[in-house]
């Protein structure tokens, strides 16, 4: 079970457009965040993060982030609990699964007889990050076309854990104790699709599976 400790509260500067989505997320829901990294602008001089860059989730602390072309995550979204957080980021879903799911990723594929297939399907762990969706209500700014947006937000004041994708057969993830979805399912839910969408992109036409 992942500790849930809160980070401490900082405080809001309104000046920054990034204060503003960082005090969400690390205030209303407790989650680690850390400036983008820095980005240059076209004659090769760095600019200001908070400006160009998003905002970023450390992943592995209380999720982990699996992420699939969109088509396939819609395919999958039958498998989550109300609650569970999914966002988009231009033609890409990320679907937040239970800490230390990135880790069992191949190995699942592998059981599940996909492994030796390249699967446009990937997932996000420990010591990794994600960029963070603006929080709702927030509009993207000028020229920020593809950034990542919410599907399904997270709700503050509620444990997220509890309503994340895991391996809870095995008494595993972020979820435990049973009542979370099964990871199993959505991979394999996902994983067929991102094979579907390979194989049409190779035939160039509609593919019919039962």
């Amino acid at each position: 079970m992942v500790p849930t400790v809160p980070f401490p509260r900082r405080p809001l500067d309104v000046r920054r457009p990034d204060a503003v989505v960082r005090y969400w997320y690390e205030n209303e829901l407790g989650w680690a965040t850390v400036p983008g990294a820095l980005v240059e602008d076209p004659v090769g001089a760095p600019v200001e993060a908070s400006v160009e860059a998003p905002v970023e989730l450390l992943t592995g602390l209380r999720f982990d982030v699996l992420e699939a072309p969109a088509e396939a995550g819609y395919a999958a979204l039958r498998h989550l609990m109300p609650g569970s957080p999914v966002a988009v980021c231009a033609d890409r879903m990320r679907v937040f699964v239970a800490a230390g799911s990135a880790e069992e990723l191949p190995g699942l594929l592998d059981w599940l007889e996909w492994g030796s297939l390249a699967l446009d399907l990937r997932a996000t762990g420990s010591g990794g990050r994600v960029a963070a969706p603006l929080p709702p209500g927030l509009l993207p700014a000028a020229g920020s076309q593809g950034a990542a947006v919410w599907l399904r937000p997270p709700e503050p004041g509620r444990e997220v854990e509890s309503s994340l994708p895991a391996l809870s057969a095995l008494g595993r993830g972020g979820g435990g104790g049973g009542g979370a979805p099964d990871l199993v399912r959505l991979v394999e839910t996902m994983a067929t699709e991102c094979h579907r969408i390979r194989l049409r992109r190779c035939c160039g036409q509609p593919l019919a599976f039962s």
